[in-house]
């Protein structure tokens, strides 16, 4: 069987009436490979009038992964990177031990209309690596290897794939492959040791004979080889990696193995000890629950 799950998404407001499709964490799966969270924002029309700025607040004990099909952001941290967004590009933010982050419109697109889309994971980090260094990343659009084949192109955005090596550190194996198929076009994945699932961004999928929808998460089972077509076309994104080394404790922002680092990091930011973005005066507060 080549399916072991399918996980539809939950609907998360950010706030201003921002919406994104959470598959990650689930009922039935917290995580695929180290990916411990997935959230599917847009295609929508960032307008002049709209206010979708994330204020600056705290991480410990994973990665975040930010990757854009459309627009622009402008990340900034406590360790004072200051990152433009772009489509292609992968930015990769080790938190490890703690970091604060803001991610806002780009001054230059404030008085315009613009289209947003793209795709945030966060992946949490081994047990021999949670209390890391924070660290960000930025590995321009240019620098992601590409493989095309059969009407397929597939970007290895993170890890290895069909002969090909992302330039992108990560800590353990990791997988995330971005795919742009034509009609009718045939993707195969050979068996592997790693964990994996398939998420369609935009048109159906045909998945080991199976017709899945768009906007939908297939885990495959563990071992086996699966056959992607995209029958009318499609843009789809793989993602996986080796299995985590144990269960995690999810609070907020916050990714931990330990529920008692969770409480400190909880204190930590209700006191702002958690670190500042330069030249930032707003922070988003601890929620209440």
């Amino acid at each position: 069987m080549t399916i072991e799950h399918i996980l539809e998404p939950h609907l998360h407001d950010l706030g201003g009436g921002f919406v994104v499709r959470r598959l990650l964490p689930s009922a039935a799966k917290q995580g695929v490979g180290p990916f411990v969270f997935f959230d599917h924002f847009g295609p929508v029309t960032e307008r002049p009038q709209d206010n979708h700025d994330v204020r600056p607040h705290p991480h410990i004990g994973l990665a975040t992964v930010s990757y854009l099909f459309e627009g622009a952001m402008m990340h900034r941290d406590s360790l004072g990177s200051v990152q433009r967004i772009t489509p292609g590009a992968i930015n990769w933010m080790t938190a490890g031990r703690g970091i604060v982050h803001s991610e806002r419109k780009p001054e230059d697109l404030r008085g315009q209309s613009y289209g947003l889309h793209g795709l945030q994971l966060w992946a949490a980090l081994p047990l021999a690596h949670e209390e890391a260094e924070p660290s960000f990343s930025h590995t321009p659009a240019q620098a992601i290897p590409e493989h095309v084949a059969a009407g397929a192109t597939v970007r290895v955005l993170i890890g290895s794939a069909f002969g090909m090596k992302s330039p992108v550190k990560t800590f353990q194996p990791t997988l995330y492959l971005d795919v742009a198929a034509a009609a009718g076009s045939e993707l195969q994945l050979e068996a592997s040791g790693l964990e994996r699932a398939v998420y369609g961004v935009s048109g159906d999928l045909a998945i080991g004979g199976k017709r899945v929808a768009p906007m939908t998460m297939v885990v495959l089972a563990p071992g086996t080889s699966a056959s992607i077509t995209a029958p009318a076309g499609a843009r789809y994104v793989v993602i996986g990696g080796e299995p985590l080394d144990g269960h995690r404790h999810i609070w907020w922002n916050f990714v931990s193995s330990s529920r008692e680092r969770i409480e400190q990091a909880k204190q930590d930011w209700a006191a702002q000890r958690s670190g500042q973005v330069p030249g930032e005066i707003e922070w988003i507060p601890l929620p209440v629950r």
